[in-house]
């Protein structure tokens, strides 16, 4: 028996055979996603602009790396193992007054989306924060702002949209980059969500109008600020006449002590040793929150709102700063922790039905949170991509077995409860990410056998 998804494709591919433009029938959003982990971001290579100090716009490419993409660095990608490359891009800043794209921009984005298809490998192409045009435009948000910007949208990724028309699903479309939505400095939380979704809703709009391919393409939405708790807290997903085509990005850069911090402060040092077993006795610099049971904890919630029903996440961006130690700290133990930390990561997000994409801009000097040397084509840091590719391997994509699985004790409930074999109540979803663990064993939640790892 055919699926609502396969029906409605069948629909469009009759609707649009009029016009002779056929619409290929592409697979659901979860089935993509189980295909295409690990990702790797191009970094900030095509998101540039504008650059006084160098007069083409083409050539931004380098202006803040120094390695043209190429298709031998594509190749070099996927020697790696990764699966799939996010590839931030600006458009705002390659358009006239009108919004009209320059065509040579076009040309070469499209150059580069071209060596990863020659590959096999999944794309997802963004509008960056590109000037910041509509990520910053939360903060001073009227409803005539709103309108344009819509509208503004919805002219890029039209254009974006004509150019890739005929590809197929291994390229996805992904609206914006982080939406500086309902964060901690915003004054009308409510307001920003709304005026998100209206973002995304023009994005999608935009992209199926366009039909051929693009008419069944599964885009990519992202969380109000790319956050995993506002993405809990809100819903936040626009309306799609097509059914199972779409993910929700988040982002992961926790805790900021160990992933991001570059000098102590006032408030807080950096933090170098993550995880467990790599703490060092009597340093300042052990991290004090944020480590594995949060990471887990932030996962499953994703797992409990979205993938378990049938909504992808993928993480869009995630890194830490490998460090070289200063006299008197643990290189050994910092090491650990790198290892530690992506291997966490990736596991648990391979297991709650997450995509994880690495962060890479190709600067490879420490601190850093590079991976790749694309100068060279040899690997920066060994630590993070042996982390990435056996925490990718270590954990099996759910829901593929009849027993759902847990792990120390926390699980995907929704709102279930969870019973023991004898049918007493436990707990339930609440309880366990905000509070504790189950022990090992089987239990049942909502008819069914879950067994916690």
């Amino acid at each position: 028996m055919m699926n609502l998804r396969q029906i409605f494709t069948l629909f469009i591919i009759y609707q649009l055979s009029v016009s002779h433009i056929v619409a290929q029938p592409f697979p659901t959003a979860m089935e993509m996603a189980a295909d295409m982990y690990p990702g790797w971001n191009l970094g900030n290579t095509l998101e540039p602009g504008p650059c006084d100090w160098i007069s083409d716009p083409i050539k931004w490419e380098t202006a803040w790396q120094g390695s043209k993409t190429s298709q031998q660095i594509i190749d070099f990608v996927k020697e790696q193992g990764f699966r799939s490359i996010r590839i931030p891009c600006s458009w705002y800043v390659h358009s006239d007054a009108n919004y009209n794209i320059d065509t040579k921009w076009l040309d070469r984005v499209q150059e580069v989306v071209d060596y990863c298809i020659k590959d096999s490998l999944y794309v997802i192409l963004n509008d960056h924060y590109d000037n910041g045009w509509i990520e910053s435009s939360f903060a001073n948000r009227t409803e005539s702002s709103v309108k344009k910007n819509c509208f503004i949208l919805g002219m890029l990724w039209k254009q974006i949209a004509n150019r890739f028309r005929d590809y197929d699903h291994h390229l996805l479309f992904a609206g914006m980059n982080e939406p500086d939505a309902a964060g901690s400095d915003s004054q009308d939380k409510e307001g920003d969500i709304e005026t998100l979704i209206r973002y995304q809703q023009a994005f999608v709009n935009a992209v199926r109008q366009t039909g051929g391919n693009n008419a069944t393409r599964v885009l990519v939405v992202q969380a109000p600020s790319t956050s995993i708790e506002l993405a809990y807290d809100y819903d936040v997903m626009p309306q799609d006449a097509v059914p199972d085509a779409m993910m929700l990005e988040v982002h992961y850069y926790g805790p900021y002590n160990f992933t991001m911090m570059t000098k102590d402060e006032s408030w807080g040092k950096q933090a170098y040793y993550w995880g467990a077993g790599n703490h060092v006795s009597g340093s300042q610099h052990n991290v004090t929150w944020g480590e594995e049971d949060d990471m887990q904890r932030q996962l499953l919630k994703m797992r409990s709102k979205y993938t378990s029903k049938g909504i992808p996440v993928i993480i869009g961006e995630f890194g830490a700063l490998w460090r070289t130690m200063p006299e008197g700290e643990n290189q050994e133990k910092h090491d650990a922790s790198i290892y530690s930390w992506y291997y966490s990561l990736c596991r648990y997000a391979i297991h709650s039905g997450v995509v994880p994409f690495v962060w890479d801009t190709n600067a490879c000097k420490r601190p850093s949170m590079d991976v790749l040397n694309r100068k060279t084509l040899a690997v920066f840091n060994q630590l993070a991509l042996d982390g990435i590719i056996k925490g990718c391997a270590n954990m099996k994509w759910p829901f593929t077995t009849g027993i759902e699985e847990m792990e120390n004790g926390k699980w995907r409930m929704g709102n279930d409860a969870v019973y023991d074999l004898l049918g007493r109540k436990i707990a339930n979803e609440k309880w366990i990410m905000e509070n504790g663990k189950l022990p090992r064993g089987l239990y049942i939640v909502n008819g069914k056998k879950v067994v916690n790892i």
